[in-house]
């Protein structure tokens, strides 16, 4: 795989291509600027009903990095926010986490940080009669807003690229890739001789000891406790004025009669 270009720098006010819609675009909306006050960008909001209802919310500094620290400095910074504006109205478990290796692609820096690399993309509008694309991503154009996308295995009389207009994007994520991982990896600080004997299956390590894997990139998903739900007052049963009925106990009843002999 070929070195991608360089790319700018981009500022954590870029704006998002990809909007959400109900109960996720409320949250959103709440958290999107507090994020970027802390220096973050975020990438995604995602709500599930995975142990009830959980709220995913993905978030990455403008270099694509994102540490297992950095994910609670943003989950202690929004976890108030959330609870004051209350967006969900029912309790959810807050999931914190970064992109991860196949991660959405939602900005035009994203597109043109991993061009080179295979990715799906998916259109909310038909182009060409079809909304689903699999392909290697070329250079954005940031003026015109698209994506030159090269097809695979093309049937013969249809075009092998096509330019995606990134102004209908509904969803796109990178592809999971051998090429991918290792580019991944190279990028967090692993050099291109490790990276090598990993994938190659080669080992530095004695016969019969197994090499350590080496550290992935990106941390995996930073769960926060859930949210408690409020309990439902019990009302009280209002106390009754009227006489309570006498109790006859059988020692009693004993007792009378044979006071009656």
């Amino acid at each position: 795989m070929s070195e991608p270009s360089a790319v700018p720098s981009p500022e954590p006010t870029e704006k998002r291509l990809v909007r959400e819609t109900g109960v996720a675009a409320r949250v959103a909306q709440v958290i999107e600027g507090p994020i970027e006050g802390l220096g973050f960008r975020l990438v995604r909001v995602k709500v599930s009903s995975a142990n009830g209802c959980t709220v995913q919310i993905m978030a990455e500094r403008p270099d694509g990095s994102m540490s297992i620290d950095d994910c609670e400095t943003v989950s202690r910074a929004i976890s108030p926010i959330l609870d004051l504006d209350d967006p969900v109205g029912i309790a959810y478990y807050l999931e914190m986490s970064s992109p991860g290796i196949d991660r959405p692609l939602v900005r035009v820096s994203d597109f043109a940080r991993w061009a080179g690399y295979e990715a799906k993309i998916e259109l909310s509008v038909p182009l060409d009669g079809r909304k689903r694309f699999r392909g290697i991503i070329g250079e954005p154009d940031a003026a015109t807003l698209t994506v030159p996308v090269d097809l695979p295995d093309v049937k013969e009389g249809f075009p092998s690229r096509v330019s995606v207009p990134l102004r209908d994007l509904s969803e796109a994520h990178l592809v999971l890739t051998d090429d991918l991982i290792r580019e991944s990896l190279r990028r967090g600080g692993g050099t291109p001789e490790d990276l090598d004997a990993d994938f190659d299956g080669e080992s530095d390590a004695d016969d019969g000891e197994e090499a350590p894997l080496p550290p992935a990139p990106f941390p995996k998903r930073l769960k926060a406790s859930a949210k408690p739900k409020a309990a439902k007052p019990v009302k009280a049963k209002p106390a009754s004025d009227a006489p309570k009925k006498p109790v006859t106990t059988k020692a009693a009843r004993l007792k009378d009669r044979d006071s009656l002999h």
